[in-house]
């Protein structure tokens, strides 16, 4: 037994330090040894490897694609229905939300309309924003499938084909209701007007004669009908954009940049100035100020964009302090913190028996207007700019107030550029002589529509603003849309309410980002003089001199806010 006994320790003994260099081998050498000869065909450790590895052969994979539109009816800032558009596209075989975008409503409202009817139809807005989630969820859905989010202009094409067909099919319908209510009229009405005058005069209407010599306003011109869910259109469009950004893992206002200047990024960028709304003088009934509808400050050009907001929230905090002193009374105008949306065409320069009424029982002729403006701006020289000074419909007294103040300040058009399809007349931009004008994202509108219109502003020597609509949404996509266009100004009203801070915010993100990046450009402001020979009807790239460097005021440079009138 003790022999045998010893053999067995000899034996474990001597196998110990053979397992332990076995496991050791195991463990430690084959691995280096891999180790090491993957070293010296790849200088990466093993995780990198397999990042560049899977990073490679993902280029092999399919480019995403669009596999999903989904339309949900949300609230907009001021609580009313609108829609949002959702995009899924398939990504390595995989289906994944890539972003969502909010489409504000939009409805113009005649300018004569009572003051009860001036909010839009809550009925006509619903079936709008459900004919809207429709079109989205159903038609636009099975027919943008399997295309590529970063083909824009395949896609607006597309939609603009869409939009056409169902705007011409409810053409068709109406010419149907129309032929249907002639005959029951022709069926009916067999019996002459009662209130014919004998003879076949007709009545006089009441009211002062006007001599001829005195120009008066031209009638209004007929407001433009808003298809049901067209805002399909515009919010699809645009969340496609969102959408090929997010795929090509770029910001919005990049890939904007570079839709617009045919992939061509260029090296800088400026960033647009905001107009903020200080104070909103709408509402204010009876002594009502009706020539202005709100007041805003635009930053100087040598401040960079956060301290342009401070000072603007400094001089804000100042004006809430003098309007809630003690002891004195509030004026008309009020802080901007009013819903937009809300009664938004009571800004209107008010036509009264030919003229425009400034204030409350104080009428000026067309003539007299232009003699206001410059008499105003000669006493107060930083107001830079004028928005819809006079009416659209009054397009040759643009023409005088162009020739008269055009080398001072900015006269901008807003009510003119609503409808943004009829903006563009044989590369011609249709509205009055102007300095500049404000675009909105509405209904319609596609993202190359935008394009097109500010490279073609950009030729003719006008000045873009892009403009907040009248129904807010927290989506700050316009922010990105205004940088990405190089727009000169942002119109988003005042530094108040969540929907709005939001789009500052971003603002001052993409400075910041731009800033680092180096790509910053700073904005300058020059002011166009006008031809005082020219006319209205010709192109401004005709008739406008070359900016000049003196064109801004030196006054401008030495004082700490701008300001401007609308």
């Amino acid at each position: 037994m003790e022999p045998g006994g010893r053999r067995e320790r000899r034996w474990r003994q001597l196998q110990g330090p053979r397992q332990e260099a076995a496991e050791y081998y195991r463990d430690h050498r084959v691995p280096q040894r891999m180790e090491e000869a993957l070293n010296a065909l790849f200088p990466l450790r093993p995780a990198d490897l397999y990042g560049e590895l899977a990073n490679y052969f993902s280029k092999f994979s399919k480019a995403p694609v669009i596999c999903k539109l989904v339309g949900r009816k949300v609230l907009d800032g001021v609580g009313q229905p609108t829609l949002e558009v959702e995009i899924y596209c398939t990504v390595k075989n995989y289906e994944k939300r890539i972003c969502s975008t909010v489409m504000s409503f939009h409805s113009q409202i005649p300018e004569n309309a009572l003051p009860e009817t001036n909010e839009a139809d809550e009925k006509e807005r619903n079936d709008s924003v459900n004919t809207a989630v429709e079109w989205v969820s159903d038609s636009l859905n099975t027919m943008l499938r399997d295309l590529k989010p970063t083909d824009q202009c395949k896609v607006d094409e597309m939609l603009g084909e869409y939009f056409t067909k169902q705007a011409e099919f409810k053409k068709e319908i109406e010419k149907q209701e129309e032929a249907a209510a002639e005959v029951t009229l022709a069926l009916t009405s067999c019996t002459p007007s009662a209130t014919a005058l004998p003879g076949g005069k007709k009545a006089a209407k009441p009211g002062r004669k006007v001599s001829a010599a005195e120009r008066m306003i031209p009638p209004a011109e007929p407001v433009e009908s808003v298809l049901c869910g067209s805002l399909a259109i515009g919010a699809t469009s645009l969340a496609i954009a969102k959408a090929g950004a997010t795929v090509s893992r770029i910001p919005l206002y990049l890939h904007i940049a570079l839709l617009k200047h045919g992939q061509d990024l260029p090296k800088e960028m400026t960033l647009p100035l905001p107009m903020v709304t200080l104070l909103n003088c709408e509402k204010i009934p009876p002594a009502k100020l009706k020539l202005m509808k709100e007041v805003m400050l635009i930053p100087p050009v040598q401040l960079s964009l956060k301290q342009g907001i401070e000072r603007v929230l400094d001089i804000q905090k100042e004006m809430t302090r003098l309007l809630e002193s003690p002891g004195k009374v509030q004026s008309s105008p009020r802080l901007a913190d009013s819903k937009k949306g809300k009664a938004h065409n009571t800004g209107k320069k008010a036509p009264v028996k030919g003229k425009y009424e400034i204030l409350t029982g104080m009428f000026k002729s067309p003539d007299e207007m232009v003699d206001m403006y410059v008499e105003l701006i000669n006493k107060f020289p930083f107001i830079i700019a004028l928005i819809d000074p006079l009416r659209k419909e009054d397009r040759q007294q643009w023409n005088n107030i162009c020739c008269a103040l055009g080398s001072k300040c900015y006269l901008i058009a807003e009510d003119a550029a609503t409808c943004i399809s009829k903006l563009k007349s044989d590369q011609k931009i249709n509205i009055p002589m102007c300095s500049g004008v404000v675009l909105k994202y509405i209904n319609q509108t596609k993202v190359s529509d935008l394009i097109e219109l500010t490279g073609l502003v950009d030729g003719q020597r006008h000045i873009t603003i892009l403009g907040s609509p009248d129904g807010e949404s927290s989506d700050d996509s316009l922010v990105d849309l205004a940088v990405g266009l190089g727009a000169r100004f942002i119109k988003l009203g005042g530094l108040s309410r969540g929907e709005r801070v939001t789009k500052y915010n971003r603002l001052l993100a993409i400075e910041e980002e731009l800033a680092k990046n180096r790509t910053l450009r700073e904005a300058n402001l020059e002011f166009i003089a006008f031809d005082e020979e020219s006319q209205p009807e010709k192109q401004l790239s005709e008739v406008l001199p070359p900016p000049t460097q003196d064109s801004l005021p030196p006054q401008l440079s030495q004082r700490p806010e701008n300001s401007t009138l609308t």
